[in-house]
């Protein structure tokens, strides 16, 4: 019978957890040393799993439901530009690929837990099933694409640019599958042992690059670090590169906010996949990206290419429209989850319709895709006139950037209070007013933003 991707997750108390990552990830044969002492400490040797060449054991430290109270408040203290003190973790995650004949063998294992290992898919458009624009919405074949210049307009950044903010001393890091460090400003990042990318290696016409080309289009001076996991595209890939976030969190207080524009793109039956990403908030990925969270960094997701009116054409039928495409981490309620519109403030219609289905109040607010950013005519990976920056892979950067923006101005401001003011300043979509499924909140506006933390918005 063939191998089952799985994130294997051991009971264990590491008490210097940080350093035990940094080590397994400066070193490809420490990495292994680790882990199989881990399965040996479960009396897994024997059972034909095999590891992964590219693995990294990762520490998990917050539960996902009851998190300590203390944790938490460590984790707050990452903020800080000095190195903070290690900390113990509970449990220890390692990619794996288990013999589907030994899995319920291993399962049964006292104080260890078998997680699914999910492939991950990066949200641009692609293909897409021909529709034509209407009523409010803008399908294929998709109106013209805008300069760098009238998206900047439309999110008023001029305005705080003119008091000095351009993102500058803010940090981004990228969640992808790597960018062009000769074109865009990467300053640092992570590698696994044994990976063939590098931070700030990939090619300009990456998805990477096209995020990093997004985020600079409202935070101009801020700098990008290049986390290229979708060498591995599953969620234990995405599992490591967070754990090296927090990381470099707990190190020097950065980075400030991270992109992640890839998601998931079907749902699995329940009742066959209890424990997947879609379906378990306690999922390693979904607890890490909490951990990152509470150690103050405000999190961005791209809330997906399969809404109803004209879906990607990588989506399965199980996750497309309202109530099933915004889903898995995308849908936690902490993380920062972005829609898509055109210029024109038509909802494009591959964006993901709410409600999210571990927090039904989903996206949170709509941001700008379609424009010429790092394709197209004169832009760095070059292009046509129908080559441009696009789906909500593209909204969720712009969105990213705006949050830079604004944590330049106001480097104090926690994720929640970020999101809060973005939230509350994003302007209504015809009728609608207040929160839809379809563009949450409206559309962010970096201007209404700004002046509402300057006039005394809540920064904690």
């Amino acid at each position: 019978m063939a191998n089952v991707n799985v994130l294997i997750e051991v009971s264990a108390t590491p008490e210097d957890a940080f350093a035990m990552h940094r080590a397994s990830s400066a070193s490809e044969s420490e990495a292994e040393r680790q882990a199989e002492g881990l399965l040996d400490s479960q009396e897994l040797v024997g059972m034909g799993i095999e590891l992964h060449d590219e693995a990294v054991p990762v520490p998990m430290f917050l539960d996902a439901c009851n998190p300590s109270t203390d944790l938490v408040e460590t984790f707050a203290e990452f903020s800080t530009p000095t190195t903070n003190p290690d900390c113990c973790a509970s449990s220890v995650v390692i990619p794996a690929e288990v013999p589907a004949a030994n899995l319920e063998q291993v399962r049964k294992k006292r104080g260890v837990t078998l997680w699914p290992n999910s492939e991950l898919t990066l949200l641009d458009d692609e293909v897409f099933d021909l529709a034509g624009s209407r009523g409010g919405v803008d399908c294929q074949p998709f109106r013209p694409a805008a300069t760098v210049a009238v998206i900047r307009q439309l999110l008023g950044v001029h305005g705080v640019w003119s008091d000095g903010y351009r993102g500058q001393n803010v940090i981004v890091g990228i969640i992808d599958e790597g960018v062009d460090g000769d074109t865009y400003p990467v300053v640092g990042g992570f590698a696994r042992p044994n990976a063939g990318l590098r931070p700030g290696a990939a090619s300009v016409s990456s998805h990477g690059s096209m995020c990093a080309a997004d985020i600079l289009v409202a935070a101009p001076a801020a700098r990008l670090y290049d986390y290229p996991f979708l060498g591995v595209p599953r969620s234990g890939g995405a599992l490591q590169m967070f754990q090296a976030v927090l990381d470099q969190r707990l190190m020097d207080g950065t980075p400030h906010l991270t992109n992640n524009s890839y998601g998931i793109i079907g749902v699995p039956d329940k009742a066959r996949s209890p424990d997947h990403e879609v379906h378990n908030i306690k999922h390693p990925i979904h607890r890490k990206v909490r951990e990152v969270i509470a150690a103050g960094v405000a999190t961005f997701f791209a809330a997906g290419n399969c809404g109803a009116n004209c879906p990607s054409g990588r989506c399965y039928s199980s996750g497309i429209g309202p109530g099933k495409s915004i889903h898995s981490s995308n849908s936690l309620e902490e993380v920062i989850t972005v829609a898509a519109v055109n210029s024109r403030h038509e909802r494009v219609g591959y964006s993901s319709q709410g409600p999210g289905m571990f927090h039904p109040d989903k996206p949170d607010f709509a941001s700008y895709t379609h424009l010429f950013g790092n394709f197209g005519p004169g832009r760095p990976a070059g292009g046509t006139e129908t080559n441009f920056d696009n789906g909500t892979s593209a909204a969720a950067p712009v969105a990213a950037g705006v949050g830079a923006l604004l944590l330049s101005a106001f480097p104090t401001i926690t994720p929640a209070a970020l999101k809060a003011a973005l939230m509350e300043t994003a302007f209504s979509l015809g009728n609608a007013v207040g929160f839809d499924t379809e563009h949450g909140r409206g559309v962010i506006n970096a201007a209404a933003a700004y002046t509402h933390l300057r006039n005394g918005g809540v920064l904690a």
